[in-house]
């Protein structure tokens, strides 16, 4: 075991502040997704690798996932902009399969 600080290196910029402490002024979640990977899509199947930005997605839902700090959520996924979605709450690379051949709209939020 190290003594914190000694090596110059923390924790906080890996795992983020700590659950156990409200965040003052904590700033708004974003979403950094990328292009689909290539050669999957090229085989029919989607996979878009995305992290998210001061919020940890878990699987949480109702009132009280808003009272939450550190903030916390999951990812709304729209396709094609149909009228309905899904969720993604594992936070790891997203795959759709079973879209038909050609272009098609994915909506990460």
């Amino acid at each position: 075991m190290t003594t914190p600080g000694a090596s110059g290196q923390t924790a906080r910029p890996i795992k983020g502040p700590s659950p156990l402490i409200a965040i003052e002024d904590e700033p708004g979640p974003k979403l950094v997704v990328d292009l689909p990977l290539p050669e999957p899509l090229s085989h029919g199947l989607v996979f878009i690798q995305y992290r998210a930005e001061n919020i940890c997605i878990v699987s949480v839902f109702g009132g009280g996932a808003l009272q939450v700090s550190p903030c916390v959520g999951c990812v709304h996924v729209t396709v094609d902009d149909l009228p309905w979605h899904f969720i993604d709450k594992s936070g790891e690379t997203l795959t759709i399969v079973g879209l038909a051949a050609g272009r098609h709209k994915v909506l990460l939020e």
